[in-house]
C-alpha cells in the first residue's frame, strides 16, 4: 500500500533552515497574519457562500475553498520552516568563512564584499549570496589569502568579518 504524501512535502524539504533573526521575525509575523487575519476572513467567506445551497454548482464556494486550502498550505509550510530554523548569529570565528560572514574578495583587481546567508535571504542587489550558491559554496571555509577559481574567474579572499 502506498503512503499518501501531501503536495507541499516537496516544497517543505527544499527550504533552507538558515535564517537571520530579522528574517525569522518577518516569517513569524507573516505566519501570524495568515492565521489571525487571512484565514479567518476566508473561513467566514466560505461559511457565507456555503449557505447558498448546492456545493457542486456553487463556483464561488469552490473558489473560496481553494483559496482557504492555499492559505492553510502556506501556514503549514511556514510553521515547518520556523520549527526547523537555524538562526544565523554572525561569524564568531573570523579565521574561516562561514554562514553569516561578510567576505571581501578581490575579483579582476576589484574588491567586492559579499555577505553569505541562507537561501531565503538572497539579495544580489545588496551582495547577499546564499551559502548554497556556487560562489557561496566555494567561499565556505576559505581563509584570508586563499584563492578560489570559479567560472574562469579568480577570487582571492582579502578580509572576513
Amino acid at each position: 500500500m502506498r503512503v499518501p504524501t501531501r503536495r507541499y512535502d516537496e516544497k517543505r524539504q527544499a527550504l533552507d533552515p538558515y535564517l537571520t533573526k530579522d528574517k525569522y521575525n518577518e516569517l513569524k509575523d507573516k505566519l501570524n497574519h495568515l492565521k489571525k487575519v487571512t484565514r479567518l476572513r476566508l473561513m467566514k467567506e466560505v461559511a457565507t457562500l456555503a449557505e447558498h445551497g448546492d456545493f457542486s454548482e456553487n463556483a464561488a464556494y469552490q473558489i473560496a475553498k481553494g483559496r482557504l486550502r492555499s492559505v492553510n498550505d502556506a501556514i503549514y509550510i511556514l510553521e515547518e520552516h520556523l520549527k526547523k530554523a537555524i538562526i544565523i548569529s554572525g561569524n564568531k570565528n573570523q579565521d574561516k568563512v562561514a554562514i553569516g560572514s561578510k567576505v571581501t574578495v578581490l575579483v579582476d583587481g576589484v574588491e567586492k564584499v559579499f555577505t553569505i546567508l541562507g537561501s531565503s535571504e538572497l539579495d544580489l542587489s545588496k551582495n547577499i549570496i546564499s551559502h548554497n550558491s556556487p560562489l557561496g559554496l566555494a567561499l565556505l571555509n576559505a581563509r584570508v589569502g586563499d584563492e578560489i577559481s570559479l567560472a574562469k574567474k579568480g577570487y582571492k579572499v582579502v578580509k572576513i568579518d
